[in-house]
């Protein structure tokens, strides 16, 4: 964790910001006693629709092979 007195966290907040967003954690320092944590935001994440995705799910054929054997016939069946 890098430490970072305020006065310098002012003059450099771009740089530090960056720096966060790379995934280094700052401490923002007064007087020298810890006053602020930057850190990266962790991206929010959707709930899955269920409702929506057995929709899509239900309408899709099944199949009659395997991954495996799938992948293995594309890849015979491709030209390199």
């Amino acid at each position: 964790m890098t430490s970072v007195n305020l006065a310098d966290a002012k003059a450099h907040l771009s740089e530090l910001v960056a720096q966060a967003e790379a995934g280094e954690e700052i401490c923002i320092t007064r007087r020298g006693k810890p006053v602020a944590h930057l850190t990266k935001v962790q991206a929010q994440r959707r709930p899955v629709a269920l409702a929506a995705l057995r929709a899509v799910t239900d309408t899709m054929p099944m199949q009659t092979i395997g991954a495996g054997e799938l992948l293995r016939q594309m890849r015979d069946e491709s030209r390199y």
